[in-house]
């Protein structure tokens, strides 16, 4: 009876020790993302209102078969008002959440993926973690390249799939945005081919500053416009 008493107590005890571990941890799904994937996500920490800290994601095909499991080290989630995750109870999110982001994003014709990675870009905006897909390995690997671009900017880069451009967009204080698009090159990587600057730092004026690559050289163009000429045309 004294030994059934005393293993009782040292299950409860692992029990104790182990618990957050086997059942706090929440899930968070991401139905068809794409047309080729859905995601589980498993978060440690999830708060009123957010879930953010250490998460691992599992990547699912058509089949539901598991593709890929991948970590990020602060996968933000905000969450919405009616959004309450419990321990254990898988909870659905939406793709306007963009804890993932799937799509195309060095035009190869496969797609790409991006997890949310904290809030490292510009004016502490959303940044990602970038995994293109590698036919060779048939797999998601990580591209350091693209998550740089996807970590300096503010948010993730927009994707052009018609001219083949990553697009980025920045500020600096309240009247300074520059926008830099970017081509991709097969076997070598990113080429910045174009920049805009748009400088509103005077009231009464609009300085549009241009540059853009052709035929390897950079071409530099200045205009400036009323305020009321640019906001009407833009």
């Amino acid at each position: 009876m004294n030994m059934n008493i005393l293993n009782y107590y040292r299950s409860l005890s692992a029990f104790i020790l182990l618990g957050p571990l086997c059942f706090g941890q929440y899930q968070l799904e991401v139905k068809n993302i794409s047309k080729n994937y859905s995601a589980v996500i498993h978060s440690e920490n999830c708060f009123e209102g957010s879930c953010k800290g250490k998460s691992t994601v599992d990547l699912f095909n058509n089949n539901n078969a598991k593709v890929q499991t991948f970590v990020s080290d602060d996968l933000v989630i905000d969450l919405k008002p009616d959004q309450k995750p419990r321990p254990g109870k898988m909870m659905t999110l939406t793709d306007e959440q963009r804890s993932l982001i799937i799509d195309d994003f060095n035009f190869d014709g496969t797609e790409d993926i991006a997890i949310r990675n904290g809030n490292m870009g510009n004016y502490h905006s959303a940044s990602y973690d970038v995994y293109v897909f590698n036919s060779t390995r048939m797999s998601f690997v990580k591209s350091k390249e693209l998550t740089d671009l996807a970590s300096n900017g503010f948010d993730i880069f927009d994707v052009d799939s018609k001219r083949k451009r990553l697009i980025t967009s920045g500020k600096s204080g309240c009247c300074d945005i520059f926008t830099t698009e970017y081509a991709i090159i097969p076997n070598k990587g990113l080429d910045r081919v174009f920049e805009k600057e748009v400088d509103m730092t005077s009231e009464d004026r609009v300085k549009v500053i241009t540059k853009e690559k052709i035929n390897n050289k950079w071409v530099t163009k200045t205009k400036v416009y009323t305020s009321e000429q640019y906001n009407k045309d833009k």
